[in-house]
């Protein structure tokens, strides 16, 4: 999967993939920069090597977000990935998987564990209507939130993942899945 990947990215230009995907392109060293998750990540071109080593799976997403990404804005709005273009089943299946590993984590977690396992993550913290949002940088131009509600004597701790309304410009709905699934 890795090399149909990288092939594909190798017939773009590096200061076009740049400019899209919000990349930094050092055609002195050529090298494509960007962050993921709290990570320099450093990519040479044309080979498309990794610096540092990352899962596949990690990988493989980058790749495609630097083939897929288009430039559009990243817009303020969020969805479930259920909303997500194409991803009425994959995505509403997730939405729902993940809700329940993610009560599973949350329960076991100290709303100070929780925050500093964000923190680590290069999370941001924002206003939201759950006791804590965390917005995650998974690659320049596409942002995650966690959304999170503490367990109380009514409730247990759940918590629920969403992304831009811009996300399908950057990264196929089986992609998407995957960085939910990382983050996991």
């Amino acid at each position: 999967m890795i090399r149909p990947a990288k092939e594909q990215v190798k017939h773009l230009s590096p200061d076009n993939i740049a400019q899209r995907s919000g990349a930094v392109f050092h055609g002195s060293n050529a090298v494509l920069e960007l962050h993921s998750l709290n990570q320099t990540i450093r990519i040479t071109v044309p080979e498309y090597t990794f610096y540092p080593r990352l899962e596949e799976w990690h990988q493989l997403v980058i790749l495609h977000y630097l083939a897929l990404a288009d430039g559009a804005a990243v817009s303020d709005q969020i969805i479930t990935f259920g909303g997500l273009k194409e991803g009425l089943i994959r995505g509403t299946k997730f939405d729902h998987d993940m809700e329940k590993e993610l009560r599973r984590f949350l329960n076991r977690k100290t709303p100070d564990s929780i925050r500093e396992i964000c923190k680590a993550l290069g999370a941001e913290f924002t206003d939201s209507n759950a006791d804590l949002c965390a917005v995650f940088h998974f690659l320049p131009k596409y942002p995650v939130w966690l959304k999170v509600w503490f367990a109380d004597e009514e409730f247990e701790a759940s918590g629920k993942f969403y992304v831009s309304k811009s996300a399908d410009h950057y990264l196929s709905m089986e992609d998407a899945v995957t960085v939910g699934e990382i983050l996991l």
